[in-house]
């Protein structure tokens, strides 16, 4: 019988080139610098290069591999720069890698506890341990009512405690009718853009999401907030859930929850909590403020990815009632009936989030938190911190140039003292320059530059040249 041909990667073929490719990411950190931070590609640049029809025969693995110095480096921007200080930082370690290539090489589907039990029990301690080792408060362990999952992003984690919101608020009616109109929830006017993708999703509409006012830290009005709850409640709508944010997007701002949570508990409203970036702080005991009130929140999420070493995508989501999660997610068709499920003893994490499939996230945050260790997770976020201050001096002791906003944890705003379009001018020649890149906002409606310390290797140098650099470009622009 003649021998059946595989066009597969045999174990040793996978081997040797798993090594290739191990080598290749090591000599790209090694070398990172090298490259311009922001990719200086023209629009099509990168598809041109690759064929418009897909190969008919298989290549080999060098020239794959070979193409992606060719084809791919060019069109990159290096998240990974220790001279990356744009938007907030998407982090990856060695630790994180490793554990994240073991979790695609097991293709653990892990969408129920049965499909596989480690991928779920793994990721239920480890979510358990990040609640002491954050401050975060009691009813959050699985232990109790509530308990935490790995959603992709905090994008969707809104989404989902929006969801849970929706349907307590309206005895889990609107999973089955739909939404009537009447429902109103409540963000500041900084708060992410997710939420108001949120509402459009899930039927609230964006005209039922209103943008409560932001005092001169760029936080939220709690006192704004309930003058608009008591007007719509008097109007016959239904408020149902205010979202919070301990670490705007643009500033760094950190809303009052306690005081938010007291209007949330005195009109039964669901909170949410949003400290997709800032969460991480609070590992450190001086950073723990971030999450005063956060004991009276239904729900919390911060991002491992952002500042964390924990690669992209991971984000820890909470509920201080696991109950209202689970009923408004779970569907459970005849083909996914098992009896462990029937048994009620385990976590089915699919009836956690949207999707119904979820990947071995948990694996390179145990990988992370095993490695680093508390201690080394708060050295490093220390010095974050420690570097944003002194960059933040620096700016201060600079007639040419003006700090925006407070600068608490490890993000600056800042600008010349110039017009919006000089500051842009120099945004985009610093970027251009291919030294460092730097992203912006507009705070009280002039352009703003804003320079985030997080990525994993950057180190004093790394600012203090980002300093320089700032310098000369405004010397320039003629900024004297």
């Amino acid at each position: 019988m003649p021998e059946t041909k595989s066009f597969h990667m045999s174990p040793e073929e996978f081997r040797r080139q798993g090594h290739a490719v191990v080598d290749w990411i090591a000599d790209y950190q090694k070398r990172i610098e090298t490259f311009p931070v922001l990719s200086q590609v023209q629009p099509g640049e990168i598809r041109s290069k690759v064929p418009s029809d897909a190969p008919e025969e298989g290549e080999a693995f060098e020239k794959i591999l070979g193409d992606i110095d060719r084809i791919i480096l060019p069109g990159i921007t290096h998240w990974q720069s220790p001279n990356f200080f744009a938007y907030f930082p998407a982090n990856a370690s060695g630790p994180a890698i490793l554990g994240d290539l073991l979790s695609s090489g097991l293709g653990v589907q892990g969408m129920l506890w049965s499909t596989s039990p480690a991928c779920t029990e793994l990721e239920t301690r480890v979510l358990d341990w990040l609640v002491p080792a954050l401050g975060l408060p009691n009813n959050f362990l699985s232990t109790g009512k509530g308990g935490g999952v790995i959603q992709d992003t905090a994008s969707n984690a809104t989404l989902v405690a929006l969801l849970a919101a929706r349907e307590r608020a309206t005895k889990f009616a609107s999973n089955k009718q739909g939404c009537t109109g009447r429902l109103i929830a409540y963000c500041s006017t900084q708060t992410h853009s997710s939420m108001e993708k949120a509402a459009k999703i899930a039927g609230i509409g964006s005209d039922n999401l209103r943008h409560i006012e932001v005092d001169e830290n760029f936080a939220m009005r709690p006192e704004a907030l309930s003058r608009q709850i008591e007007a719509d409640a008097a109007a016959g709508l239904l408020p149902f859930m205010v979202c919070a944010t301990v670490g705007t997007t643009s500033s760094l701002a950190i809303d009052p929850t306690l005081e938010i949570a007291r209007v949330c508990r005195d009109n039964h409203i669901w909170l949410h909590v949003d400290a997709a970036m800032s969460g991480t702080a609070a590992l450190c005991p001086e950073f723990r403020f971030v999450h005063d009130g956060v004991e009276f929140a239904d729900s919390y999420c911060f991002n491992p990815h952002k500042w964390m070493f924990t690669n992209f995508d991971c984000n820890c989501f909470y509920v201080a009632d696991r109950r209202h999660l689970i009923e408004t997610l779970t569907v459970l068709p005849e083909y996914l009936r098992n009896r462990a499920t029937e048994s009620g003893a385990v976590i089915d994490y699919r009836d956690w989030h949207i999707p119904l499939g979820r990947r071995f996230r948990a694996l390179k945050l145990w990988f992370v938190l095993r490695h680093y260790g508390l201690e080394g997770l708060r050295h490093h976020i220390r010095e974050h911190v420690r570097l944003a201050q002194e960059f933040a001096s620096w700016v201060r002791g600079d007639r040419r140039f003006e700090i925006a906003a407070p600068c608490r944890l490890n993000l600056i705003c800042f600008r010349m003292r110039a017009s919006d379009s000089v500051n842009h001018r120099l945004m985009e020649n610093l970027n251009r320059s291919g030294d460092l890149f730097l992203t912006h906002t507009k705070l009280d409606g002039k352009f703003t530059l804003r320079l985030c310390v997080g990525q994993t290797n950057t180190q004093a140098q790394h600012v203090e040249r980002a300093w320089q650099r700032i310098q000369e470009g405004a010397a320039k622009l003629g900024i004297s």
